[in-house]
């Protein structure tokens, strides 16, 4: 395995949120892949991304996108109870909602997910290459 193709994206801002976005775009996630534990405030998902920010744009990675300080999450449109159901991301976003952020995950067919959370602390973390 190369360690060179896997990187870690860290945002704690708008900014570096666009950046991860970016990367995620069109990536697929499977239901059964995206946690929420609620006890520690994280929540994490699961992904399968094309490389977008190196040349390796048509080799596909699996990462970890971890969201940390989520006090809750909601989701619209999706069947919880399909865990095989395979989700595309198209981006993710912010609003400030008085003291506290939500962020959104907007994937296709208008099915979404909403972290309510104190700060933005988003790591993206590449595993290992996708067959």
């Amino acid at each position: 395995m190369d360690k060179k193709y896997l990187s870690k994206i860290i945002a704690t801002d708008n900014e570096g949120l666009q950046v991860i976005s970016a990367c995620c775009s069109g990536a697929e996630v499977k239901v059964n892949e995206i946690k929420y534990l609620q006890k520690n405030k994280v929540f994490l998902l699961s992904l399968k991304r094309s490389k977008v920010e190196t040349e390796e744009q048509d080799k596909k990675i699996i990462s970890i996108c971890k969201f940390e300080f989520v006090d809750r999450v909601k989701s619209k449109n999706i069947k919880q109870n399909d865990p095989e159901e395979k989700l595309e991301l198209i981006g993710m976003d912010y609003l400030k909602n008085n003291d506290n952020y939500e962020i959104n995950l907007m994937f296709t067919n208008n099915a979404y997910i909403t972290l309510s959370t104190e700060i933005i602390e988003v790591t993206l973390d590449d595993q290992n290459k996708a067959d």
